[in-house]
């Protein structure tokens, strides 16, 4: 079986940060993602507005990092969840748990409000540091016999 999910879209709404019991964070927001059609009628393209859920590092990060209209890639698995409301009615929500959540504008074009996609960022990702150019990433095998191996 098969549940990703792989959404673009901006944030509605600061994200939400909470702690459990436990103290495990949880952060909560909201996604306005674009289909990629427009309707027959007007041209417009209609907007889903898809709620996300983030746990523990990720969640901490996009508390931290990520506001209302900063363009987001949030990266997870679909769940539905049954609840009972205040009134004893049954209710049912899907919202996405975020594996991973990614930058998808430049701070200058978030700071704006819009502008250029960018080139995501991987959130919370170690900096290992940028190898130099100059430097021989790879070298020759010694023992090559210059034989393919198949």
């Amino acid at each position: 079986m098969l549940n990703r999910i792989v959404l673009m879209g901006r944030l509605t709404r600061d994200p939400e940060l909470r702690h459990t019991q436990s103290g495990i964070a949880v952060a909560s927001f909201s996604l306005a993602v674009d289909r990629d059609f427009k309707s027959r009628d007007g041209g417009e393209k209609s907007t889903d507005f898809i709620d996300i859920v983030a746990w523990r590092q990720t969640a901490e990060f996009v508390s931290k990092y990520l506001t209302k209209g900063r363009m987001a890639v949030v990266e997870g698995r679909l769940q539905i969840r049954d609840w009972t409301d205040r009134d004893g009615g049954k209710r049912r929500s899907a919202e996405v748990v975020a594996d991973n959540v990614y930058f998808g504008d430049s701070k200058r074009d978030g700071e704006s409000g819009g502008g250029s996609y960018g080139r995501p960022a991987p959130v919370a990702a170690p900096d290992y540091g940028t190898p130099s150019r100059d430097s021989d990433q790879f070298s020759d095998l010694a023992d090559d016999d210059g034989e393919l191996p198949f």
